[in-house]
């Protein structure tokens, strides 16, 4: 049990780094191509002040830099670096204390918690990825759907080391403010209130989306470097399209923390500092997106 703990910590920490919650290459062939391009990053202007909004992919590669020159300029011409979580800071965290609700305790496993057929097929899927069913057995539903879709991106080839935080998260070190507009302990306990149920369609959501990792993420890469917000919406939509069980996982994991940072961004309009603000790219698109909130409360809003 101890080396499942160690094993798990590692994992627990790898996907922290990851999270986005979000459902989560533009080739330009002519220089006015490139000119004209939309990235995936926003002005809000308000009278008093001005923030930028970068939708972020967590994992990215090496090739997809350098980033798009409009969108350096305007971290550049920032002072602050607002984040859903610092991850630089993880050193603070009860890591242990985490672990507790992420993995059963030695009377339960996770056998005891999901169907017959949902079981045998994380049995199939944690063969494939080579993660030994000793450990499965212990993770919560919730944390085996985090840890799955990890190391299958991870084995894609898309590492957290190019993500677009931490990209940022590096520059900014030493140089600017890095502020949270959540955190890790509300990100972990946001996942850890989550009822049986909801566990449980979080997971299979995340079980059937494995296969199809590969084939999506070049459109969502694609879309992030061309703008295309319509795509990247469709690209979610399809993937939950008819799951009327991860409607309120939804909710919790994408409407409502939208609301909530909404609700940041509108206090940095009242800093007299400039903010760089830089959340899951799939927290930006649809009708219940930060974007169009931003809109529908008044804010001229510049997609970059």
């Amino acid at each position: 049990m101890k080396e499942d703990r160690t094993d798990g910590k590692k994992i627990l920490v790898l996907f922290f780094i990851l999270l986005s919650f979000s459902l989560t290459v533009c080739v330009c062939v002519q220089d006015a191509v490139c000119r004209n391009q939309k990235n995936f990053l926003w002005k809000v202007k308000s009278d008093d002040n001005t923030v930028y909004v970068l939708g972020s992919l967590h994992l990215m590669r090496q090739e997809d830099y350098p980033l798009h020159k409009s969108i350096e300029d305007a971290f550049g011409q920032s002072d602050v670096l607002a984040v859903e979580a610092n991850i630089n800071d993880i050193a603070r965290f009860d890591l242990e204390k985490l672990l507790e609700e992420a993995f059963y305790q030695e009377n339960e496993t996770l056998e005891d918690h999901v169907s017959q057929q949902t079981y045998e097929t994380i049995k199939r899927e944690t063969e494939r990825l080579g993660l030994p069913l000793t450990l499965v057995n212990r993770q919560k539903p919730w944390f085996l759907a985090l840890s799955l879709t990890s190391l299958e991106l991870l084995k894609l080839g898309f590492n957290p080391s190019y993500g677009i935080d931490m990209h940022f998260m590096s520059r900014a070190s030493g140089k600017k403010e890095i502020v949270e507009m959540e955190s890790l302990d509300y990100q972990f306990n946001l996942l850890s209130s989550f009822s049986d149920d909801e566990q449980g369609a979080f997971l299979l959501y995340s079980l059937r989306d494995l296969h199809v990792l590969e084939k999506e993420m070049e459109p969502i890469i694609r879309a992030w470097k061309s703008g295309d917000t319509e795509s990247m919406e469709s690209i979610m939509a399809k993937s939950a399209s008819g799951d009327t069980d991860m409607s309120a996982v939804l909710e919790k994991l994408i409407y409502e923390r939208n609301r909530n940072m909404v609700g940041k961004i509108e206090e940095y309009m009242g800093k007299d500092e400039t903010y760089f603000v830089i959340v899951g790219a799939g927290h930006l698109v649809g009708r219940k997106g930060i974007i169009n909130l931003l809109k529908e409360k008044g804010y001229t809003v510049e997609q970059m």
